[in-house]
């Protein structure tokens, strides 16, 4: 399999290669890790201890809702302000959960998925709570207007907290109807590794939606606060967008006839739609229910979901510029490009989209018919790749518009947390009209680096401007990071090394069994069996489970190869077992002992009957060499790589070296 992903990378390099771009090789893995680094950077509440890599940000918003008398602390600050905006916050976990459901494999290769559920829960944790009767859902923490008047750590908030929320007599069906899409997508997610949680989720999903389609009116409408920052253009998208996820994760007939019988009245076979994000989700909806047509799941609704199918096509093909003439407008160094304010939102879910229907139409062997004519699965990837290269740095600018990655990134992002000294490097507070004075309008740049942040982006002609007070270009938002996650593990797994590069000390699972997490929540550990459990809002998002029996104590043998100044240091991380047979986890340093860089070092793993991470084949086999990042051991460095097999330990010997 993984020769085949090395084949289809190569395949889409010479695609963008005849489109006439340069080809460009990045670390998506890494850019992935950047990316759910940035959801952590935008938590409010209490931070935990152990699970929060971002170390320049402290505990924020610890009352909020006490005011109402209701507790609301937690969930995601929405971009480089401090308001809690319900509806976005809603879409991105749907979108972070989705990229789980869809790439589940490749972020588990690269040992994410424990980051990933995180960053799930932090969202569904605050929905649960928000969700405090049936039909009472607090959409909203923070005024926006106040908020903006002042230039704030989040630590040192001053502005109101004030929170409001939906109910009956205040209805809100697309802010409902959102969050019951994002608790249903989470169930999704959840349900492999901790399944009494994920039932937890489906009841509120299942009340939300209900409550958003027998009480119907625009969120913005009862929370008058939202109108001037997420303005909502209609709720009929978000009601067939719950109902759509909800039958997937239910598999109950009554939702899918929803959509269908709801698809005309409501606009999902009738909207052909050029743009996909927050506000608007019926290309979402077209192309989740074109998948259960595509997998012969659409029974008596089939004529239906046809039209819905026609809308998906609409949308994908206008992406690739083959529509006739109804296309996506792009700017001319190839970025798709929406709307003038914080673009690169639309460019992510779009190009998230575009992933996931390359997916379903390679699962069932389906080509894309487009006005402009037929076009295979690999056309869309090869665009998705494309528009993923730009974000990274193959633009006219030569800068990676994704905050920390690259060596060209802005260093002048518009948010308050990052662009103000740290409450553990400045212990003293800054007030709300000092923060402008001494830090908004300061040339230098920002003192703490908000990786993974996916700023606005550049103008119609690839124009961008790195200033503090360019909110449209500079700001990041929760919503265009969120697809990210997917996009990356995607095209990580086509055309990287998956599992190198990232928290070495941890492997992948094997695939035999489901995986489970460890207390840290950092990488996947085997289990031997399923467990659930319940847990309060502080614990892991997955249950904590105890070590398996058959756990072997980590031991070490080292050795210098002979002919080389290579030292190999072997170590059992871990055991488990599954249907009887034992599995072992064989970590294995690799340490330049010499004072000269070693470069197109050779390795012959033999006896190798699982899986391997961290090293890349070759054509010769059993033969293996670093990663592409990795091409040179200089004096004392290491490499790591780890595999999973049972029984004795592969032989590991050098072939050749420089």
């Amino acid at each position: 399999m993984k020769n085949l992903n090395i084949s289809l990378c190569v395949l889409l390099m010479a695609l963008v290669r005849l489109g006439g771009s340069a080809p460009s090789s990045f670390n998506y893995g890494d850019a992935l890790d950047k990316s759910l680094l940035f959801f952590e950077a935008q938590r409010s509440g209490k931070l935990p201890l152990q699970q929060q890599r971002v170390k320049w940000r402290g505990d924020s918003g610890l009352k909020d809702g006490f005011q109402q008398g209701v507790d609301l602390v937690g969930g995601y600050y929405d971009a480089g302000d401090h308001v809690k905006f319900g509806l976005p916050m809603a879409y991105s976990v749907t979108m972070l959960a989705w990229g789980a459901i869809e790439f589940n494999k490749e972020i588990t290769n690269l040992n994410q998925m424990g980051h990933a559920l995180w960053a799930i829960k932090w969202g569904t944790d605050y929905f649960v709570k928000a969700h405090t009767q049936p039909n009472v859902l607090w959409g909203q923490v923070g005024d926006g207007v106040s908020d903006h008047y002042c230039w704030e750590r989040a630590e040192d908030m001053t502005t109101s907290r004030g929170a409001y929320k939906i109910d009956e007599q205040h209805p809100g069906s697309d802010l409902a109807g959102e969050t019951a899409a994002a608790l249903a997508a989470s169930a999704m997610a959840f349900r492999p590794y901790n399944s009494s949680y994920s039932d937890l989720l489906l009841v509120h999903a299942k009340q939300l939606f209900t409550f958003a389609d027998r009480f119907r009116g625009l969120y913005d409408d009862s929370i008058s606060s939202a109108q001037q920052f997420y303005t909502s253009s209609g709720y009929s998208d978000e009601l067939l967008w719950a109902a759509t996820w909800l039958h997937l994760a239910t598999g109950d007939e009554y939702y899918l006839k929803y959509v269908v019988d709801n698809g005309v009245y409501m606009g999902g076979t009738g909207w052909a739609m050029k743009e996909f994000s927050w506000d608007n989700k019926y290309a979402g909806v077209q192309i989740l229910l074109t998948k259960i047509l595509l997998e012969g799941k659409a029974g008596s609704y089939a004529d239906t979901l046809k039209q819905y199918q026609a809308k998906a096509d609409y949308f994908s093909c206008a992406c690739l510029q083959k529509n006739d003439g109804y296309n996506v407008q792009k700017t001319p160094g190839g970025l798709l490009y929406v709307r003038e304010w914080n673009n690169m939102q639309y460019v992510s879910s779009a190009t998230f989209l575009l992933a996931v229907y390359s997916n379903y139409l390679s699962a069932t062997k389906v080509n894309l018919n487009c006005p402009d004519g037929q076009t295979q699965p690999q056309e869309l990837l090869n665009f998705v790749k494309s528009q993923a290269d730009y974000i990274l740095g193959n633009n006219p600018a030569g800068m990676s518009y994704l905050v920390g990655y690259g060596a060209k990134y802005p260093l002048h992002v518009h948010h308050r947390g990052a662009s103000v000294a740290s409450i553990f490097t400045l212990h003293s507070e800054v007030g709300c009209a000092q923060g402008f004075e001494l830090w908004y309008n300061r040339a230098e740049p920002n003192p703490n680096v908000i990786d993974g942040a996916l700023v606005g982006g550049p103008d119609k002609n690839d124009g961008f401007s790195d200033d503090r007070s360019n909110y449209e270009q500079t700001e990041p938002t929760l919503s265009g990071s969120a697809p990210l996650v997917g996009i990356f593990a995607k095209l990580q797994s086509l055309c990287g090394n998956a599992g190198a590069g990232y928290n070495h000390d941890e492997s992948p699972k094997p695939q035999q069994k489901t995986p489970s997490y460890n207390n840290h929540y950092e990488s996947p550990v085997p289990v031997t069996q399923e467990k659930t459990q319940s847990y309060d809002q502080n614990e892991s998002p997955v249950p904590q489970q105890k070590t398996p029996s058959t756990y072997t104590v980590k031991e070490t043998a080292s050795k210098t190869s002979e002919g080389a100044p290579l030292q190999f240091l072997h170590s059992i991380s871990s055991s488990w077992t599954v249907g009887g047979a034992t599995y072992y986890r064989h970590r294995v340093i690799i340490k330049n002992t010499s004072s000269k860089p070693i470069s197109d070092l050779k390795l012959v793993v033999k006896d190798l009957s699982g899986s391997l991470w961290g090293l890349s084949p070759t054509e010769e086999k059993d033969t293996y060499e670093l990663p592409q990042w990795q091409k040179v051991l200089n004096p004392g460095s290491e490499c790591i790589f780890v595999y999973v097999q049972g029984g004795p330990q592969a032989e590991v010997s050098i072939k050749s070296f420089q």
